[in-house]
Parts: C-alpha cells; structure tokens; sequence
C-alpha cells in the first residue's frame, strides 16, 4: 500500500488506476478532472464549491439537503449585525450541548480520535489557541501572538 502523506502529487496523473478503499484526507482537489470514474460507496465530507456530476453543479442541491436537516446551518451565514447576534446564540447553544454531553462520557472518551479526527480535547485545546491567537493578533495587535 502506498502512503502519500504529505506529498505534493498537483498535477499528477491517475489512468487505470484502482483506488478502491483509498483514503483521502485533508486533500485539496481544486481543478481536478474526473472522467470515465466508478464512484459507488463514496463519501465526500468538506467544502465543496462548483462541483460538478455529470454535467449538473451538486452543490446548491447539498446545501438545500443540509439546510434542510439542519435549519440552524442556514442562519450561520449572517448579512447584519442581527444575524450575527442570532448566530452566535446558536453556536452558543450548540456548543454548550456539546459540552454536557462529554461531561456524561468517560473522560479517557475524550482522548479519543474518530476516523483520524481530533479528539474532543484536542478539539478544545484548538478553539483555545486559535481564539487566542486572533484576540491576541487582530484585537491586541500583537504581531507575534
């Protein structure tokens, strides 16, 4: 099996190629072409901005499927200052559901990563650093955070 971890391959090119059970994560496929593929039992999780399949752009079809589980996602992307007071009531809202519930799991739960994912600790020590470093940087105006 062929490990390609942190390997530049832009540009290259895949013909006859058997990628089946593949892996891809944190991949970046602007400008890819796929022709003449068999896709069954794919999963695609991240953004996604003019895709097409088949000839059809799929995006506004995901985004409404989405919206329509998740009638909160909608309010995410807010046009005024009202917008974003209700969003961050949301994200407030969700988050500290999300806290109850790993209060209620067996801490060493916590620790634990979920397809190659960060843990729920890992996830927090994140928020704290990236939430320090733009205070710090674009309210503080600290250069070097």
């Amino acid at each position: 099996m062929a490990d390609f971890t942190r390997q530049d391959l832009a540009g290259s090119r895949f013909e006859q190629v058997d990628l089946t059970g593949a892996r891809f994560h944190n991949v970046y496929l602007t400008g890819a072409t796929i022709r003449g593929a068999v896709l069954v039992n794919v999963e695609i999780d991240g953004l996604i901005q003019d895709v097409r399949v088949n000839g059809v752009d799929v995006v506004p079809l995901v985004e409404a499927e989405l919206n329509r589980r998740y009638p909160d996602r909608a309010k995410m992307s807010p046009a005024d200052a009202d917008g974003y007071r209700q969003a961050w009531d949301i994200l407030e809202r969700l988050w500290q559901q999300t806290v109850d519930r790993a209060r209620g799991m067996d801490p060493d739960l916590l620790h634990e990563r979920v397809d190659d994912e960060y843990s729920f600790i890992e996830t927090l020590r994140h928020l704290v650093f990236a939430t320090d470093a733009w205070v710090s940087r674009a309210i503080l105006g600290q250069p070097s955070p």
